[in-house]
């Protein structure tokens, strides 16, 4: 038997054990960081061996790096499709926190994957997790161009600098939201939107 169908551990498909297995590294990477997280507590968490782990994923580079683009690739096309669709660019910013709330809402600690600063310097990971930035700092300088440009200002610097100050507001958000397990990314959402209505009028 291949694919997802081929019977794991304990008669779990394979396709199920490696998606449990890739949450609770998520949760493990994201609450300790690639350097202090523990592949014998990640098998815990799942109820298998830790060569189980070595046998679906080589290592622990390459879990982290199974878990880094399950993140990634789901953020970056959420955030994609969402600008891509377009409408007010005043609105576009709830829009974008609407979709990585969504995106994350019941897999928060996946976000801290794209910004860990233990990651290894140089490799595949540091590689991946750069990608992943660059591209999320593109839209972020997209959004705070057309934003701009819809108040008729277009100053480069004054892009720049609002896309760096939206990427830190982003960070701090989600960073607030994971130690709140019971607010729901809808919830979330309606606080962003508060919260926009009364500094800015939107």
């Amino acid at each position: 038997m291949t694919g997802s169908r081929a019977v794991g551990t304990k008669g779990v498909p394979r396709g199920e054990r490696e998606t449990q297995i890739l949450a609770a590294g998520t949760e493990e990477f994201g609450r300790t960081g690639y350097a202090g997280a523990s592949m014998v507590e990640i098998a815990r968490r799942v109820g298998v061996t830790k060569p189980l782990l070595y046998q679906y994923f080589g290592s622990k580079e390459g879990l982290y790096l199974a878990c880094l683009h399950r993140a990634g690739d789901r953020l970056t096309e959420g955030v994609a499709a969402t600008m891509a669709a377009g409408g007010d660019p005043e609105r576009m910013p709830l829009a974008v926190l609407a979709a990585i709330f969504a995106t994350f809402d019941h897999d928060r600690y996946a976000w801290k994957l794209l910004r860990d600063p233990t990651v290894p310097a140089t490799g595949d990971i540091a590689t991946a997790a750069g990608d992943y930035r660059e591209r999320l700092d593109a839209f972020a300088l997209v959004g705070a161009g057309q934003l701009l440009g819809s108040r008729g200002l277009s100053d480069a610097l004054d892009v720049e600098a609002l896309a760096h100050v939206w990427t830190g507001v982003v960070d701090s958000l989600i960073n607030w939201w994971i130690d709140r397990p019971g607010e729901t990314a809808v919830a979330m959402t309606d606080r962003c939107a508060r919260m926009m209505a009364a500094l800015f009028g939107w």
